[in-house]
């Protein structure tokens, strides 16, 4: 389980997370949703301790991040899987060199490494794209090759950041399916960052919403969608809301 107890965090001025309190329960997508600027990205980096809290404690597996020593952090980080928004693949490397580099630093053996990504492309139905460059890739496939990259480390966790941005339609279904996919085969557990409604009901079993550094709201898929809440209805419809940042 992953969970964020009272936490805060600042740039300068600025609050991002302010008495942040949220659990994500295990084997389930939970969808961080809410306007620009609220903080659901940096309540992700959090997780893996690329961001430490100015107060309160983020805790996976019963773990507190922001106490873990190096080598506790590399072990933590072994276990999460995280899905970049531009997919962040190296330009230089092929496919699967891409996905093979984070397995060579866990020192498995070649057939292992071969083994992993051949199946991660099969479930993002890639197979045969190992010889690839991103630069011959469209903007879906790189996704769902940074997808392919999470899948392979056989993680306990996998994070999206935005995993649909600009994407069309139709391929942002087909990313839908496959963190469905992922969830149902491999049992992880998701946290999804999304400004994508129809693709957050689509995905999530519960999703929470961020309003000024805290959750506003937090409930299954269903009673989100319920909700009175004028904030998160407004954000639902697409209606602008006085104040915010969309």
């Amino acid at each position: 389980m992953i969970e964020f107890q009272d936490v805060h965090k600042s740039f300068g001025a600025r609050t991002v997370l302010d008495g942040f309190t949220l659990a994500i329960p295990d084997g389930q997508t939970t969808v961080l949703m809410g306007f620009s600027g609220s903080g659901k990205s940096v309540t992700l980096k959090h997780i893996v301790g690329l961001l430490e809290p100015d107060a309160g404690r983020v805790l996976v597996d019963g773990e507190s991040v922001g106490e873990l020593e190096y080598d506790g952090l590399m072990r933590l980080r072994s276990r999460i899987g995280f899905v970049f928004q531009f997919a962040a693949l190296f330009d230089s490397l092929s496919v699967y060199d891409n996905l093979a580099l984070g397995l060579r630093r866990q020192e498995l053996p070649p057939e292992e490494i071969s083994r992993r990504v051949a199946e991660s492309l099969r479930l993002v139905e890639l197979s045969g794209a190992e010889d690839r460059f991103p630069a011959e890739l469209s903007g879906g496939m790189r996704k769902r090759v940074g997808i392919a990259r999470a899948i392979a480390l056989n993680p306990r966790y996998i994070l999206y950041d935005e995993p649909t941005t600009g994407l069309d339609p139709v391929t942002t279904a087909a990313m839908d399916e496959l963190m469905l996919r992922a969830r149902r085969e491999l049992g992880v557990t998701s946290v999804v960052v999304t400004h994508d409604v129809r693709s957050a009901f689509a995905v999530a079993d519960r999703i929470a919403f961020l309003h000024q550094g805290r959750i506003l709201l937090a409930g299954t898929a269903g009673e989100v969608r319920e909700t009175a809440d004028p904030l998160v209805r407004a954000f639902i419809e697409g209606r602008p809301a006085m104040g915010e940042r969309v």
